[in-house]
């Protein structure tokens, strides 16, 4: 059986598609759709690594179900069959807690939750219905990223609201990027040879579009830098992070809609917001330190720098970390954040070592902390795909088998 599984994020697209085989799942293609749907100073692009070969073709990509479709496309020019599909779903809401296979009356329950994540939610719903359209006959299973901290200590999740509110509106931290995190804590227990149970983690999924911080103990998150929407927390490419609500109070009374705000928030902040002209932080650091660019730097300060903290408070709420990970498209290949995130925190027994940074693999875990670290720095790649195959293959053996 081939299962293609879809990951969307904000403005990118992952998808590989597995062979099940007795011993497990292989991969047999797997790509990425890049800058889709954003403004940049860099095209979009679409790859493809099939037999060892990279396809790369640049073209625009205005939205996820364009990338979809040049996905099928490509599978099925190299006469790829899929079997079955697994989504990533970023915001289930109280409502989904759990992985699920697709029906008709779920998918209809879904348009309930796609406004909790505005920029994530929606993307996924549109490969959703591309699929079937083109996959009409093949099952369709939900992977969904708020599982992982569905245990949130409620001193952690609960917002200082009135309670009849909270309970009437569901207002709740609900955290994201749970597939990956789920991922690289088992593979940091595995990596330092200790048990899971026994580790402090701070781990740091920074990706080119969404980027967010967890603390995790004994492999159960704790506390998380997204809430009640992706959009809370750390600045990241194109959202705004943390702010003070009174600024959305002063825009509703100056005129703007709830519609426009969500926009500005989501879409026109962040790096973009700050730089100008990019909200791809790679763009911004070129810049900044070939050009000078006075907004190209202070957008990647104010970056760095709430990333510092934020991982700075989860030490202190964890009482240090055996391991601080970093993963996902910014935190494995730019090396220049992860140094300006650990500058600083030396006296939480975080030491980076400079050249390990600077050479720090691309296809596995690798430590890049100095041997006199009392906190590991590992850099390391997340797979949420397996994750998503891996409960795809489970809901479909428990359909067939009950």
């Amino acid at each position: 059986m081939n299962i293609l599984v879809f990951n969307c994020g904000s403005s990118s697209q992952h998808y590989k598609l597995y062979q099940t085989t007795g011993s497990g799942l292989n991969v047999l293609c797997k790509g990425k759709a890049h800058r889709v749907g954003v403004k940049s100073h860099e095209p979009s692009f679409i790859e493809h690594t099939y037999n060892n070969e990279v396809t790369r073709t640049t073209l625009p990509l205005q939205d996820h179900a364009t990338a979809a479709n040049l996905t099928l496309n490509f599978l099925e020019e190299k006469q790829l069959p899929v079997d079955a599909i697994g989504h990533r779903f970023v915001h289930g809401g109280e409502r989904f807690q759990q992985s699920i296979l697709l029906t008709p009356a779920r998918l209809a329950e879904l348009t309930d939750v796609l406004p909790l994540a505005p920029i994530h939610n929606p993307n996924s719903m549109s490969v959703i219905q591309v699929c079937l359209q083109r996959l009409a006959s093949k099952p369709e299973t939900l992977t969904f990223d708020t599982a992982f901290h569905a245990g949130l200590p409620e001193c952690a999740y609960r917002y200082a609201l009135p309670a009849s509110l909270v309970k009437r509106f569901a207002l709740r931290k609900y955290g994201f990027h749970g597939l990956s995190y789920q991922y690289v804590s088992r593979q940091a227990a595995d990596f330092l040879h200790r048990p899971l149970e026994s580790l402090r983690i701070v781990a740091c999924h920074l990706g080119t579009g969404g980027s967010s911080v967890c603390a995790i103990q004994g492999g159960i998150s704790i506390d998380t830098s997204m809430g009640y929407s992706p959009l809370a927390g750390l600045m990241m490419s194109t959202r705004s992070g943390d702010l003070d609500p009174a600024v959305i109070l002063d825009m509703l009374c100056r005129g703007k809609s709830a519609a426009e705000i969500s926009a500005l928030l989501n879409k026109n902040s962040g790096l973009l917001g700050i730089a100008e002209f990019s909200s791809d932080i790679r763009d911004l650091i070129k810049a900044a330190d070939e050009e000078d660019n006075a907004l190209a730097r202070l957008a990647v300060d104010m970056y760095t720098s709430r990333l510092k903290k934020t991982i700075g408070s989860y030490l202190a709420l964890l009482g240090g970390a055996d391991a601080l990970l970093f993963t996902d498209d910014i935190g494995m290949q730019n090396s220049a954040v992860r140094e300006l995130a650990c500058s600083g925190l030396e006296w939480a027994g975080v030491n980076l070592d400079a050249v390990a940074n600077s050479k720090a693999p691309l296809n596995r875990m690798s430590d890049i902390s100095r041997s006199d670290s009392r906190t590991r720095i590992l850099v390391t790649p997340t797979d949420e795909e397996l994750v998503i195959a891996l409960e795809t293959t489970r809901l479909l053996q428990e359909v067939t088998y009950g």
